[in-house]
């Protein structure tokens, strides 16, 4: 398996929290996440903390394209919202569903 780096920040933090992670393994997209910790700990609907997560992804996964590909002049950050926003329509590749982990 070929994982990526942990950030300094979150290994000097000892209250961090892995909150996901997405592989591709044969042919398909695998996820774990943490469900559940916002709306038990803080009274927060689940589905808003996941869509700051994953727009927060977005912003990251675009800044890093223009930092590995900076004469590229597209706009990544629109790119990445029109293919999420496609995919959500029309899956192109298979997700395979595993037990999300609960908080404890």
């Amino acid at each position: 398996m070929h994982a990526c780096p942990i950030p300094d920040a979150v290994l000097a933090d000892d209250d961090a929290v892995e909150m996901l992670r997405v592989w591709s393994a044969e042919k398909a997209m695998y996820c774990s996440m943490k469900v559940g910790m916002y709306q038990e700990t803080r009274k927060v609907s689940e589905e808003a903390v996941w869509g700051i997560i994953l727009a927060d992804v977005a912003r990251q996964v675009s800044d890093a394209l223009q930092r590995a590909y900076p004469d590229t002049e597209t706009d990544s950050l629109a790119m990445v919202r029109d293919h999420f926003l496609n995919e959500l329509r029309t899956p192109s590749i298979q997700s395979k569903k595993d037990t999300p982990q609960r908080h404890h």
